[in-house]
């Protein structure tokens, strides 16, 4: 078989649909029958779903395992930088090489019939786990869970649902409750599930879906309880208590994701110093992270430079609880994204504690909100706004302004990963 680069065989997969979101299993079912059922031959699984919370979920509960000594893969989506950024072997990112054997050896198998760019992205990483030994897999869902292409995982080791919020309504449903049912799909008879904190009508149909199908749970405020005494994070379930030191990942709400990532080490056997390992040692890149070096820090030393990819309502409730908390400093945003999210509904907790919005068009993405309307959306926040086409252009402008400030970059995980590309890669 003559090999070729990744870059060039995942986009001819784009044309392979013509949505980029069709949810359904049945073509997912065909490929992997053709591939020889790759999903019945993999090492024990943990499936992730939920809206907020399940990149640093997984990045806490690989941490921890990795701390005990295991081998695991672990699969998430979207990438930020690079598509390798999606598949983990047995701890470390998968090859040029054998992500493009993989990814090759599926469009073959595929034949030129319908399938998503998702899906037949989603058969070659469970291909590959297929061919590796490791003691646990984290598999992330990538969007809802009933009908998301990871859902074909008969009987895993456990689930986690992290909490749910509204987001992507046009595909998931318009309120809470429609979207734990489809978050609820990851549901197994017999196979329990971490349960992180959920607003009551998301948990109520959890709940039911779980005794319908008799899915034992373990439930946050239930089964287990986590908070923050003191600058600890203090977890307690049915074996006790742990006083933990807090999470690596900042926001107070990795203090839920953590509370999640301990409670499934728990169900696991795992012990305290890998539960220790599990909120110490987690990296998870873009969730209020600030850079410290790159070709971005070294243009503007004199400001802080932060960046997040979260992209909903939740989300800015979350930046913003995590902005409060910060050293107090002027604080500016560069946002930019996808015209299918909630941008006032993201926007408006942030712009408590900020000062001002340029608004970007993320490059290259069809789907972008353009400057000009989110600058409109950031200014029926109150927020002063200005826009641009140039990420190093707007953090020229702020700096030159404000040349002591915090700039928190922020709105989209295709904003993110171009930024990280960009602080790479200079000019």
């Amino acid at each position: 078989m003559t090999l070729k680069s990744s870059d060039h065989i995942l986009e001819r997969m784009m044309a392979l649909h013509p949505k980029v979101i069709d949810l359904t299993l049945d073509r997912v079912w065909r490929l992997l029958e053709s591939l020889g059922n790759p999903q019945l031959s993999l090492p024990p699984v943990i499936h992730i779903a939920g809206t907020n919370g399940k990149g640093s979920t997984q990045a806490m509960v690989r941490a921890g395992l990795e701390g005990a000594g295991k081998t695991v893969h672990a699969y998430t989506s979207p990438h930020l930088a690079y598509f390798h950024e999606r598949i983990r072997i047995a701890g470390k990112l998968i090859t040029e090489d054998a992500l493009t054997y993989q990814l090759d050896t599926c469009y073959n198998s595929n034949n030129g019939e319908d399938i998503t760019y998702f899906e037949i992205t989603t058969c070659a990483a469970l291909l590959a786990f297929s061919q590796t030994t490791a003691d646990f897999i984290l598999l992330e869902v990538g969007l809802g869970g009933r009908l998301d292409a990871t859902n074909v995982i008969d009987s895993p080791l456990a689930c986690i649902i992290t909490p749910v919020d509204l987001d992507h309504q046009q595909f998931l449903g318009d309120t809470i409750s429609q979207i734990a049912y489809e978050k609820a799909g990851v549901l197994k008879r017999g196979v329990t599930a971490i349960v992180g904190p959920q607003k009551d009508e998301a948990l109520e149909v959890i709940e039911h879906q779980a005794a319908k199908i008799g899915a034992p749970l373990l439930i946050y405020g239930q089964h287990w309880q986590v908070s923050l005494e003191s600058e600890r994070l203090i977890f307690q379930d049915e074996r006790g208590l742990l006083d933990l030191p807090l999470p690596s990942l900042l926001g107070p709400h990795q203090l839920q994701n953590a509370g999640s990532a301990i409670a499934t080490l728990r169900y696991l056997k795992m012990d305290e110093d890998d539960c220790a390992s599990a909120v110490t040692n987690a990296v998870w890149p873009a969730r209020m992270e600030r850079l410290r070096n790159g070709s971005l820090i070294d243009a503007f030393p004199q400001n802080e430079i932060w960046l997040d990819g979260g992209h909903n309502p939740a989300a800015g409730r979350a930046i913003a609880a995590t902005l409060k908390d910060l050293p107090k400093r002027d604080t500016h945003i560069i946002c930019g994204m996808i015209n299918t999210k909630d941008v006032e509904g993201f926007l408006r907790p942030i712009s408590r504690h900020c000062q001002s919005l340029a608004a970007l068009t993320i490059p290259n993405e069809p789907n972008a909100v353009p400057a000009v309307e989110l600058a409109k959306a950031g200014s029926a926040c109150g927020l002063t706004c200005n826009q641009g086409e140039d990420i190093r252009q707007l953090l020229k402008k702020i700096s030159n302004r404000y040349p002591a400030s915090r700039i928190l970059i922020c709105g989209s995980l295709y904003l993110a990963g171009h930024v990280l590309r960009e602080n790479k890669n200079p000019n």
